[in-house]
């Protein structure tokens, strides 16, 4: 089988993943036990560390529960920016990002899964929030122009690319000189077994995608990315052993802050 072949098999089981939450009746990760270390959302966000005021200032389903961390503990949103946000399922983190940046701003989400880009629009018209958009697109292939955005933020969504390289690609192609890159995310600290790397169920849970924190960093360098940090979050494995219990999972991969700017000529 082609590269190709094999990353669109895996973009398939993925999006195939997540259009089941998407129209389950629960509308969370409590229909599942992937990226979700408890069964209720609110409740899974805050262990994550989302506030009171962050899990009930947003329409409901729109927090799906669904994630590794709050990117926007460490994107410093500023008001009258431009967001873009990898992979924006139900539309959490872009709604409160668009609170943060006020109506001067504008949040984009991009997600390659057809139902979960209505429910998010469906989301928006709820909340009516005029400065978000969503658009269905792969995040190796963004539906965003050059130089466009001054911040992208991503949740526990770029360790289910078959291509991290082509995204970090994508990412520095669409910010504009000296924008940023602000992302929790699930990488790995030491090789997986092949027995867990080949597990498909892992990779749609979050976890066999993994790469290792070197190559993430590596990855952000040949992209031309400066300023790159890969945060470790050791606590993390403790909700990462409540998503796959009995796997030992969590020996290999942890949550991490990611962060890196594009220089400025």
């Amino acid at each position: 089988m082609s590269t190709e072949l094999a990353n669109d098999k895996i973009r398939n089981a993925v999006r195939e993943t997540y259009a089941k939450i998407a129209n389950s009746s629960e509308g969370s990760c409590s229909s599942s036990n992937i990226c979700c270390p408890g069964g209720d959302a609110k409740a899974t966000s805050k262990e994550l560390g989302y506030s009171d005021a962050d899990v009930d200032d947003v329409p409901d389903g729109a927090n799906m529960g669904l994630g590794c961390g709050n990117p926007r503990a460490i994107a410093s949103l500023r008001p009258g920016e431009t967001v873009l946000d990898l992979g924006s399922g139900g539309g959490f983190d872009a709604f409160l990002a668009a609170k943060e940046i006020g109506d001067m701003g504008k949040v984009i989400g991009v997600d390659m899964t057809p139902d979960m880009v209505s429910k998010a629009r469906e989301n928006a018209v709820t909340a009516g929030r005029a400065n978000v958009e969503f658009r269905l697109g792969e995040i190796e292939n963004l539906p965003v122009a050059d130089d466009a955005v001054d911040v992208i933020i991503s949740n526990c969504v770029i360790n289910l690319s078959p291509d991290k390289a082509q995204v970090f690609r994508e990412a520095y192609r669409v910010l504009k000189p000296g924008g940023r890159l602000a992302v929790s995310d699930i990488v790995a600290s030491a090789d997986l077994p092949e027995q867990l790397k080949n597990d498909m169920a892992l990779f749609t849970g979050c976890m066999a995608g993994a790469s290792l924190i070197t190559d993430v960093e590596s990855m952000l360098e040949d992209a031309g990315f400066e300023r790159i940090e890969v945060k470790p979050k050791a606590g993390s494995r403790e909700f990462i052993r409540k998503w796959t219990p009995g796997t030992k999972i969590e020996d290999y991969v942890v949550s991490a802050y990611i962060e890196a700017v594009k220089p400025t000529p």
